[in-house]
């Protein structure tokens, strides 16, 4: 009887903490750029470390068996959420067909296409067509719509773009959610990080839109760092300041990933991608998590 008492009360203190902990989504985005990358993203799936991945439909390497060995992963126990990654930017190509701009049959670079859409100068219907032609993709490899909807290289939070994806949102999958990103704000976020300053700012203008249209966002956004220094950046050092004054039900963005001829084809960010894996499929992350009061949603 002792023994019993014993072991209930383990059972009861290991419920207690996880319980108390904040639920959090630990996104992989880009599934579907590489099979290596696809490979490394259901990996982490499997061991629990990671429960939310974005889908480039729009990228060659996501085809029905790729779609499938990812969804077949919620078969029985749900443990990952698949977004939509709607991609508009280079060098991946149109699925639709006319639309405009493009150049050697490319969407343009992400900095001509924010360029473009704040000054007014993208054509809406085309950006819809395009969208809603990336959204039945996704209907058609997963037969069902996505879970939440971003956009690749954070695209969908500048003006125009950010309209059109939240209308067609509202039409095709009302259920969904949207991601923001936007930092938490208190206490204030620091204005040495340019980059996610100006995520900040196009994302308040993204919110109010979307809050609107009566379409859900997550309330904090982390996980941006500097891609490019690829020689200095330490992603297991960086983690834990992604964690701090996160609220509930937050987005933390990763691309973790092993790297391929198709990925070094499409993306810059290799070693990183390896880097990010490491650490998440380490033995130290689950204590990380534990110790910042985090657990997966």
């Amino acid at each position: 009887m002792l023994a019993q008492t014993q072991i209930a009360s383990e059972e009861m203190a290991d419920v207690g903490p996880q319980a108390s902990r904040r639920p959090i989504w630990l996104c992989a985005d880009d599934y579907g750029i590489s099979t290596a990358v696809n490979r490394a993203i259901r990996d982490l799936v499997v061991r629990g470390r990671i429960n939310a991945t974005t889908a480039m439909v729009a990228a060659p390497s996501l085809n029905r068996s790729e779609a499938a060995s990812l969804g077949m992963l919620n078969a029985g126990t749900r443990r990952v959420a698949i977004g939509l990654h709607v991609t508009l930017t280079a060098p991946f190509e149109p699925m639709s067909a006319g639309f405009r701009p493009t150049r050697a049959g490319a969407f343009l670079p992400l900095e001509q296409m924010g360029a473009r859409g704040i000054l007014r100068m993208l054509d809406r219907k085309r950006l819809a067509i395009e969208i809603a032609t990336q959204f039945k993709a996704f209907v058609t490899l997963f037969g069902r719509v996505p879970d939440f909807v971003d956009g690749h290289q954070h695209v969908h939070l500048f003006p125009q773009v950010r309209e059109t994806l939240l209308e067609l949102v509202k039409e095709i999958a009302p259920q969904a959610w949207v991601r923001q990103c936007g930092r938490a704000v208190s206490p204030p976020p620091r204005l040495a990080d340019r980059k996610a300053l100006v995520l900040d700012l196009l994302s308040r203008k993204f919110r109010a839109r979307a809050s609107a249209h009566g379409i859900r966002t997550n309330p904090a956004f982390a996980g941006s760092y500097d891609f490019a220094a690829e020689t200095v950046a330490d992603f297991a050092q960086l983690f834990p300041g992604f964690l701090d004054r996160l609220p509930p039900q937050s987005l933390v963005m990763c691309h973790p990933g092993f790297v391929d001829a198709e990925l070094t084809r499409l993306d810059p960010l290799t070693v990183l991608r390896e880097r990010e894996y490491e650490f998440l499929a380490g033995d130290a992350f689950p204590d990380l998590l534990r110790a910042h009061g985090v657990v997966l949603a």
